[in-house]
């Protein structure tokens, strides 16, 4: 029997390989902005927050005004300036194939906004294996349960029946809690040490390795 009903997965980090791309255009934000830049370490620990709490954490010393300015020029640089490729990780196609043909439900629940989660499913022809998605801008930001217990709802499946797979403290953190299962996977914004602290059911280390822990 199968142990859960539905699969949850962040998408920056954990389908995508996008950390390169988010951590350059936030050094660049900031550079064109005239701040200091952050640590490529301080970008990756935001990952996965909403841009507002990111920025909050980021820069704490910026006033609320700003952040909105910071936030268009974010923008500017990943959609129009910034060329690090951002492509699905190796095997990524491969696991949400196979979960589909065993019949799981499929979701997002990403730090990213609507418009952004949109835009890179479209680019990349996978918005038809996902019943429900949640982003950042319609929903409370992570670590708070909200964006997957308004999938759970939307779905109407149990806490039990889910697991949230996720690259970063952030996502495992909210599915503790939401009361749902957990993995992480180590290839994305922390490290295997940092995920541990969220005690996950598994730390995977590829897309694929994910369908040795659904039994």
């Amino acid at each position: 029997m199968k142990r859960y009903d539905l699969v949850i997965f962040d998408w920056d980090g954990t389908l995508m390989d996008s950390i390169g791309k988010i951590v350059t255009c936030m050094q660049a934000t900031a550079m064109e902005l005239q701040m200091t830049a952050p640590a490529e370490q301080s970008v990756r620990d935001i990952i996965g927050l909403s841009m507002d709490k990111a920025l909050s954490v980021l820069f704490p010393h910026v006033a609320n005004e700003l952040r909105q300015t910071m936030i268009d020029v974010y923008r500017k640089h990943y959609l129009e300036l910034n060329t690090t490729p951002s492509p699905l990780f190796e095997g990524s196609l491969t696991l949400l194939d196979s979960l589909r043909e065993q019949e799981y439900l499929l979701a997002v629940a990403t730090g990213k906004g609507r418009g952004g989660l949109d835009r890179v499913l479209s680019l990349t022809e996978l918005g038809h294996y996902f019943s429900a998605t949640r982003c950042a801008d319609e929903s409370k930001s992570k670590p708070h349960p909200q964006m997957i217990l308004d999938v759970l709802d939307v779905l109407n499946v149990e806490p039990a029946r889910a697991l949230m797979v996720g690259d970063s403290i952030h996502d495992l953190n909210m599915a503790n809690n939401a009361g749902v299962d957990c993995v992480g996977v180590s290839y994305g914004a922390h490290d295997h040490d940092t995920l541990l602290q969220a005690q996950p059911k598994h730390i995977i280390n590829s897309p694929i390795a994910l369908l040795d822990c659904l039994y």
